[in-house]
This record gives structure tokens, sequence and C-alpha cells, in this order.
């Protein structure tokens, strides 16, 4: 491999580049209109212009990326995450025209897209799911008869769906009757697909994931578990790991089921498998795999040492095998990723675009800080609202929090509105402090931590 084209933008963008150049690969990078004075463009060995500053006339054009990539000689494409990352279509006509995918196949991501399939994959490898639909589209009769069996609430969800998008609670057999035909309508309209399934719904659960590489000769290692259960309306804030929220024993049976479910599919690259555990059992179940590098894999490579980008780049390779073994992956201490996004936490975390006028970012030892931004960046409303990551990294848990604190305070945002307050006040709730969250803590303590003051933590302790 020899030239790659990194399609998408932002800190991710920026995260693939570098990882080229440490490999002594070649790096070309596309960009929109709001993005050509971005710095992934500058850090490329090649930039190419490839449209408007939406998304859909640029970054999520698949013909015009493929013949960007051809054009310039490029052996290789990598998506990154959202945009084109988990299209089978987008992965399909990059082999189609004999670019390496640096991801799974097109096949692969059209079956773990669907999460009736998934389930299904899941429950043949014995590996537990929440009780639900089973391994098929859910018809209206099967999501009363959940209901009457197993009782409510019940959750449906969109099979090919993401993020929450599509995802209802329903109370009772009212409920199915009334949102039934709309949520089938609104899977339709966000996803291409109509179909549904339903899932008893766990009052108070973690989410726990496990980071996975594979490769062409059907190795398959975990680099760990990561928590994610501080999420706001199904959207993850702070994830940190190891999962030291659940028992070692359990972690170690979720990485099993991890590896089991991934062998099971030939996957080749970086993945995610997730988890819920049940808070009120102990007991874990599957719920998804995500068929791509996640915003949140600064985590494992913090507590494992492995640059898993670059591993995603050298397993690309058919001929190439993971350069670590399971017995050589040693976790060590604990990290923390907070997300640092441009909103307003006052105004119903509204995004906040505009002009960064100050930027002051905190440094010292076990602090990462992943970012497109530079002073004098123009947040683009078009975009995810993220403009930074900053992952801490210590020898334990108690100590991350402490250092995460600090380097907050050490960072200055100027211009826009950013979530920073809000982030030290989870940081400095007794919950959090006491690991003691789940994925609907945030929301019902929301309205205490806009409120009370940031820091009380890092001022006591």
């Amino acid at each position: 491999m020899r030239r790659v084209l990194v399609a998408n933008r932002g800190e991710i963008a920026v995260r693939i580049i570098r990882a080229c150049q440490e490999a002594g690969v070649e790096s070309v990078a596309v960009y929109s209109e709001a993005d050509a004075g971005s710095r992934h463009v500058k850090l490329a060995d090649r930039s190419v212009k490839i449209g408007p500053s939406k998304p859909s006339e640029s970054y999520l054009r698949p013909e015009t990326i493929v013949q960007v990539a051809l054009a310039t000689g490029c052996d290789a494409v990598h998506p990154g995450y959202g945009f084109l990352a988990e299209n089978a279509g987008f992965s399909q006509m990059c082999a189609d025209n004999g670019l390496i995918f640096i991801g799974p196949t097109a096949t692969v991501i059209e079956q773990l897209g669907d999460k009736v399939f998934g389930r299904k994959i899941a429950t043949a490898a014995g590996i537990p799911v929440v009780p639900g639909t089973g391994d098929k589209p859910a018809t209206y009769e099967d999501l009363v008869e959940l209901g009457r069996t197993g009782g409510y609430p019940i959750l449906i969800k969109a099979a090919a769906g993401g993020g929450g998008r599509g995802m209802r609670i329903l109370q009772s057999e009212e409920d199915v009757r009334s949102n039934f035909e709309d949520a089938q309508r609104e899977s339709l309209a966000a996803f291409g697909s109509e179909v549904i399934f339903g899932e008893r719904f766990l009052t108070k659960i973690r989410h726990v994931e496990v980071q996975v590489l594979g490769d062409h000769g059907g190795t398959v290692v975990h680099v760990g578990t990561r928590d994610c259960s501080v999420q706001r309306r199904y959207q993850k804030v702070i994830e940190e790991g190891p999962a030291v929220s659940i028992p070692l024993e359990s972690r170690q049976r979720i990485e099993a089921d991890a590896v089991k479910l991934v062998s099971e599919i030939g996957y080749v690259g970086a993945g995610t498998v997730e988890f819920v555990v049940d808070m009120l059992t102990g007991k874990h179940h599957f719920i998804e795999m995500n068929t791509r590098i996640q915003v949140e894999h600064p985590v494992s490579e913090m507590i494992s040492g492995f640059d898993l980008v670059r591993e995603q780049l050298w397993v690309a390779d058919p001929e190439h095998r993971l350069t670590f073994t399971q017995d050589e992956v040693l976790l060590r201490g604990h990290s923390i990723e907070l997300r640092i996004c441009a909103e307003d936490p006052s105004n119903g975390f509204a995004p906040s675009p505009g002009v960064i006028t100050e930027l002051v970012l905190p440094g010292g030892p076990g602090i990462r800080v992943d970012t497109h931004c530079v002073p004098g960046w123009k947040v683009s409303p078009y975009y995810d609202s993220m403009i930074a990551k900053l992952v801490i990294h210590d020898v334990d848990r108690d100590r991350a929090i402490r250092r995460a604190l600090r380097a907050l305070a050490e960072t200055s945002i100027g211009g826009i509105h950013t979530n920073i307050g809000f982030l030290e006040k989870i940081l400095s709730h007794p919950d959090y402090a006491a690991n003691q969250v789940h994925t609907k803590w945030l929301e019902e303590n929301q309205s205490d931590l806009l409120e009370q003051p940031a820091g009380a933590a890092l001022q006591t302790a």
C-alpha cells in the first residue's frame, strides 16, 4: 500500500493522516468548501476539493470519492467513522474499482448493519441477546405477544438504525397499536428500511463495548472493554476503559463473547462489539456490532499502547497479519475520553457554530488531544458539533478523573459555546466518582448538573 485516500474530515481525518505518515504511506485528503482551511487538508500529501459544504454534496458522494482516489493513484480508501464508513455500497464500489477498502467487505457491513441479523449470529454462537421478538423482522402481532408474555415496557428499534433514531419505549398494548406503523415509516425515511424488531426494555443498564481486530488469516484479538454509559439521547458523552464498573470475570466473559462473534463472520479490520449489562442481574447481552473504527478508539489505545489505526492500515493487505497476539495485549491503568462539543448546554445543547477566537489546550503527563481546530477556525453548522477529544490516562480511575478535571480547567475555547463546564460537572458528581452511572443517569440528573458548580471534586480532593 503506497497511497491512501482519507474519505472523511475533522479530527478523524487528521488521526488517519498521522497514522499514514508514521507507516510511510502517502495520504490524499478530500474536503468541502467549508473545510478548505482544515488541518487535515494541510497535513495530507495532497488534497482535493470535492464539493460544497453540505455533506450530501461532498463527503456523502461515493462516486466522486472513488473517482478522486483513482485519479490520484491511491491504492486504498480509509472511511474513518460516520459518513460512508458503514456504507456497504461504498465498500463494494471501492472493491469493484480495484481499491482496498480499509474495513470489512460489503457483505459483512450489510449483514451486521442489520441488527436482526446480528442477533441471529449471536444466538447461533451462544452469545446472550436481550429477550425479544427473535431473529426476524417483527410484526405487530409479534410485539403484542412480547408485551403479553414478557411484560411492559418493551423497546422497538429500527433494524438498520443507529444513534437512537427510530427507538421507542412502549408501555402498553395501546402504545404498540399507536406506534407500530409510525415506527416503520420513521425507519424507512431514516434508513431506507421499514424493518423493526422488539425487545424487553431493561430499565437500568450499562453500555459496555469491546474493541476487536481481525486479519485475513482468521486471527481475532480484543483490546479490552470500554464503558460508554454516560449518554444523552443515546449519544455518548464520556467513554472510559477498562469497564471497571463491572467485575473482572464479567469483563472477561464479554471479551470472549466479542471474539467469538467476530470469529464467526470472518471479520477483517477494526470493529466494536456492543453489549448492555443489566445492573439488576449483572447479565450481559449483545446488541450490535459497529464495523468501523470508533470515536472512542483512543481509550483502547491509551490502555494498550497499540496504534489501532496503523493496525487497520497494516491488516488491510491480505498478505499481512496482526502485529500482536492476544497474549501481548496487556492493559495498563485507566483512560477517560471527553467529547468537547461546540454546543450550549444552557440552551438545550443547541449547536454553537462560529469562529474560535481562542484555543488553549491542556498538556502534561497522560493527556492526549485529538482535534482539527486551530485559533481562527470557523466551526461549521453543516457537521457534527464535536471539535476535540480530550483523552486522559493514569494508573487508576480515581487518578484519571483528577487528571481529567485538571485538564478541563486548563482548557479555554473562546468565541463559541462549549460543553466543557458540563463535563466538569459530570466528573465532579459523587455518582460518577463512585461509578454508579447508567445509560439514563445523565438524563435523570441533567437539571442538577446544569445548576451545580463545576470543579467541586477537584477543589476538595
